[in-house]
């Protein structure tokens, strides 16, 4: 399991809402494993299970967390471009958030995190031929959202 602790880890970094939160999520999700493994009937399904404990870790820190109020990392060029940004990343967060959870999971997973293909199926539970094809069908989607009028 150690290897796959950097995984882990970058998963909770794409889930959780700060990078303090992420190592937390990450390192209890490492705790809930070794607690429990004995309950865990296929080896094959240790990678699933495992990013399961932490997508569950990560949204429960996200449930129970505080609201704060966001600062702009770095300013924008101007106020026009920063707008004409917010519509755009406001346009592709509506595109995604509006897709099935099953199609979204595999289109985050894979588009976004940058998993493999294989990983992504068995972290959902997936065979690889249904992996593909609700991403095929996420992305046409997204795509015709996006294409439709503004």
């Amino acid at each position: 399991m150690a290897g796959a602790h950097p995984k882990v880890r970058r998963f909770a970094h794409s889930l959780c809402a700060s990078p303090e939160d992420a190592e937390d999520a990450a390192q209890e999700a490492l705790i809930i494993l070794y607690r429990r493994i004995g309950m865990l009937r296929a080896t094959g399904a240790l990678a699933s299970w495992m990013f399961r404990i932490v997508r569950n870790e990560c949204l429960r820190r996200i449930r129970t967390a505080p609201a704060v109020p966001q600062t702009p990392a770095e300013p924008a060029d101007s106020a026009e471009q920063e707008a004409l940004r917010r519509l755009d990343a406001e346009r592709v967060a509506a595109a995604i958030a509006a897709l099935p959870a099953d199609q979204r999971r595999v289109l985050i997973m894979r588009d976004l995190q940058g998993y493999g293909g294989r990983a992504v199926a068995e972290a959902l539970g997936l065979s690889t031929a249904a992996m593909k094809s609700r991403l095929h069908r996420a992305r046409a989607a997204v795509r015709a959202e996006l294409e439709g009028p503004r």
